[in-house]
């Protein structure tokens, strides 16, 4: 194992902890009447229209794969705030808007992170051009002939078009690279990645299995009729009446 995946071990197993805490965490606030009223009753009655086994467990898949896409993401930051501060001796930025600041051959860099290539629409965009250019106003307060480059890494992905004018978009290996020097750091980090996982997937697993036969066991008592089939206008009422039946 070299240096660069050393330091993505040492960083997973510093947090792998709070990451299942906060997973565990999202579990015990879950509720069935929650993801009832966030689901669209038309378009999985269109789906699933009697199963309620596969509708309840899709709900919570969905739910599950956004807080985890969530929580990850954030995770990823970290760890490339983390590698780049063994690196170049960068910093979590404290300006609104950077996430990463690091010094490197006469040149300030300020990084937005983000998960992946396609993670805004054109208003979100518009903000983060909007934040780099507040920076580098900041940073030139106290040193005005300071040469600053913005950038917007991507943990995964790719984007050739790297150049957008007034910022950089590096992606995937091209971002990894940036940060840490080591240009296959981004199929590198995936090792250590696993080295403690296993062990808290499965605590997860069990946790969430039951709570998916909870759910299950309450929907078929609260949404469905004696024949078993789905009541969809009381569903549809709950989810979307004036007053909750």
């Amino acid at each position: 194992m070299n240096t660069a995946q050393q330091h993505v071990l040492n960083y997973t197993e510093e947090t792998q902890h709070l990451f299942s805490q906060e997973r565990k965490a999202f579990l015990q606030k879950l509720s069935l009447e929650k993801l009832l009223e966030e689901m669209s009753p038309y378009f999985w009655f269109r789906q699933q229209p009697n199963d309620a086994v596969q509708i309840v467990t899709k709900f919570l898949d969905a739910a599950l794969y956004s807080n985890e896409e969530t929580l990850f993401g954030n995770w990823l930051e970290g760890l490339a705030i983390f590698v780049n501060q063994k690196v170049f001796g960068g910093w979590k930025s404290g300006i609104t808007g950077i996430d990463l600041e690091f010094d490197n051959e006469n040149t300030r860099y300020i990084v937005a992170v983000k998960s992946g290539p396609n993670w805004g629409n054109s208003s979100q965009i518009a903000k983060m051009k909007s934040d780099f250019n507040s920076a580098k106003k900041t940073l030139r307060t106290s040193n005005s002939k300071l040469h600053i480059e913005a950038i917007n890494g991507c943990c995964y992905g790719r984007d050739d078009a790297f150049n957008k004018g007034d910022y950089y978009k590096y992606c995937g290996q091209r971002f990894w690279a940036f940060i840490s020097g080591n240009d296959e750091l981004y199929t590198e980090i995936i090792e250590p990645l696993g080295h403690t996982a296993m062990e808290r997937n499965k605590e997860f697993i069990e946790s969430f299995s039951k709570m998916r036969t909870k759910f299950v066991r309450d929907f078929l008592n609260q949404f469905c009729l004696k024949d078993g089939s789905i009541d969809w206008i009381k569903l549809v009422r709950f989810n979307s009446g004036k007053e909750k039946e």
